[in-house]
């Protein structure tokens, strides 16, 4: 009975950041270290930042594959369904509603001024977003150099994501390696 308690623990706590969050996996990073470090203690912030990490990495959706991630890390696969259905339950009921009234609604004054006013704070959200994956991620001057190379990259080529991811990847096992062979 415990192991099913935890689940729909985890099915509800994602059900509530899938469904209050809006933007994209990049804004429900706040949501979800609020919820799963400070709140509900799961994970550590490092464990969160690693697990958005992967999720960012890996084909699909952020927010789902970190959903994905931490219930597995909590409760294996029954725990990684859980909260991936937890997290995809509140898109696939909003979506399926918009979808049926979109048409009648798009036109709309009211509307669009509520989605510029959304619009606005998913920039603050990504923003923060960035600040505070830069704060844990970014703990040496090899990630600093790396963190600068890869945005000058993303800005000024069409060099495709997993490509840098990939080299990247390389990157950290070659530096890691040359570490410990100074020490």
């Amino acid at each position: 009975m415990n192991d099913m308690k935890m689940l729909w623990q985890l099915y509800w706590a994602f059900l509530r950041i899938g469904g209050l969050t809006f933007g994209g996996g990049l804004t429900m990073l706040p949501m979800l270290k609020y919820e799963l470090v400070e709140k509900k203690n799961w994970i550590t912030e490092e464990e969160l930042v690693d697990c958005y990490a992967i999720g960012q990495c890996t084909p699909g959706i952020i927010a789902v594959n970190t959903a994905t991630f931490v219930g597995y890390k909590k409760k294996g696969v029954a725990g990684g369904i859980f909260s991936t259905l937890g997290m995809v339950t509140p898109s696939l009921v909003i979506i399926t509603l918009v979808a049926a009234c979109l048409e009648n609604f798009m036109d709309n004054v009211w509307l669009q001024h509520a989605l510029m006013g959304v619009r606005g704070i998913v920039c603050a959200l990504m923003l923060n977003t960035v600040i505070t994956l830069a704060r844990k991620s970014l703990v040496d001057g090899f990630c600093c150099v790396m963190c600068g190379i890869v945005l000058l990259i993303c800005l000024l080529t069409d060099i495709p994501t997993i490509l840098i991811v990939v080299v990247s990847a390389i990157c950290g096992i070659i530096w890691g390696k040359i570490r410990e062979a100074k020490l």
